[in-house]
């Protein structure tokens, strides 16, 4: 993939850009069973590609300029803003709601905030695209001055966006350098979009996480489906569940037909997260989804199911947790991780728990990132 912004080196986000991409997915690959070098009894699946380009569903575009000339992506050093709304890697929907939305800060009056002066309203816009097309806004706000201006235009936005199904403000009120703040005010009456994925339709309302790449996560839920089917365990839990996609995937024998089949607990210290996940498992008895941390939940539970379904952040699931784990008496674990750094170290904890597969999945192209799926099995 060729990018005008990397090359005149206005963004240096991607860090890979142009860098083949076979060359891309093959060091990722490498890199995983390096760290991994320790487990010989790892059997590696061929790593799994993503598009090239518009594969990104999720965009933070940092605000920039003036009212009626404002920048819509990122800051430089100064704090000036840098416009990318021709970004290759964001999904085609998303890139062509830009107009739109640059016409609507002019239109509402939303002054941009400027990190120098430490004045403005409008920090960031959100956005989500779904497979069907329909889109998730979200306002990045200092405080509630814009809001009535936003109000009384938002028709106007809607009529230019029909996709547009969910929109809301998130109130930042602090001059620091995070995404968004705690508070979330919805703007239309519908705040749950639909992301129907491998004909399972997941839930998400604004403040949950989803995968940005939407086709390397159905392939990562089918992974993670393929080995739970495989063993068979008839009560699964899944820590760090988020919006539940590995538990709705793990709770159907049949995702075509339907067909209820095991016990599944999916636990997420994320409350919205947890209200999309019950909203997309209303039809399935089997299924419950408790808002906890997932440490807690584990260690607190007397019992342990057959199969432990696991999807940390960053930092991988710690010490204690893989040290549960490891006593727990749990038969089999997928460990599904960002950070293959973090998964040796966890693995290094759960000496009794082999990892027996392996796969790299690249949800981020055109970065050191990737996904890395783990089966384990108790010896």
């Amino acid at each position: 993939m060729q990018c005008a912004y990397f090359d005149a080196a206005v963004c240096g986000s991607c860090t890979l850009m142009g860098q083949s991409y076979d060359e891309q997915l093959a060091g990722k690959d490498r890199h995983a069973r390096h760290l991994l070098a320790a487990h010989r009894t790892i059997e590696w699946m061929p790593p799994v590609a993503s598009r090239e380009t518009g594969f990104r569903n999720k965009v933070k575009m940092v605000v920039g300029g003036s009212q009626q000339h404002p920048t819509l992506g990122i800051l430089d050093a100064g704090g000036a803003g840098v416009d990318l709304r021709d970004c290759g890697i964001l999904q085609p929907g998303l890139r062509a709601t830009f107009p739109a939305l640059a016409e609507f800060i002019g239109l509402a009056k939303l002054e941009p905030y400027s990190v120098p002066r430490r004045r403005g309203e409008l920090k960031n816009l959100i956005l989500t695209e779904s497979p069907a097309g329909e889109l998730l806004l979200r306002f990045v706000l200092r405080t509630t001055e814009a809001l009535p201006r936003i109000r009384k235009h938002l028709p106007a936005l809607l009529e230019r966006m029909p996709q547009l199904r969910v929109a809301s403000a998130n109130l930042l009120p602090e001059h620091k350098a995070v995404v968004e703040g705690a508070e979330e005010i919805p703007l239309t009456e519908q705040q749950t979009l639909t992301m129907e994925v491998n004909g399972i339709r997941m839930m998400l309302r604004p403040q949950s996480f989803f995968q940005t790449n939407t086709e390397i996560a159905a392939a990562l839920y089918r992974q993670a489906r393929e080995w739970v089917d495989e063993v068979g365990p008839s009560s699964v839990w899944d820590l760090y569940c988020g919006v539940g996609g590995f538990a709705l995937h793990s709770a159907l024998t049949d995702a075509n037909s339907g067909a209820p089949g095991r016990e599944v607990v999916g636990v997420e210290a994320s409350a919205e997260a947890i209200e999309s996940a019950r909203l997309a498992a209303r039809s399935m008895p089997g299924l419950r989804f408790v808002t906890s941390d997932a440490t807690a939940f584990a260690v607190e539970h007397s019992g342990a199911p057959d199969l432990v379904i696991v999807n940390p952040p960053r930092r991988g699931i710690g010490s204690t947790l893989a040290e549960w784990l490891e006593g727990s008496g749990v038969r089999h674990v997928v460990y599904s991780s960002c950070n293959a750094q973090s998964l040796a170290k966890d693995l290094e904890r759960m000496p009794s728990l082999l990892p027996v597969r392996a796969r790299v999945l690249d949800m981020f192209p055109h970065t050191g990132h990737y996904e890395v799926i783990t089966l384990l099995e108790r010896r």
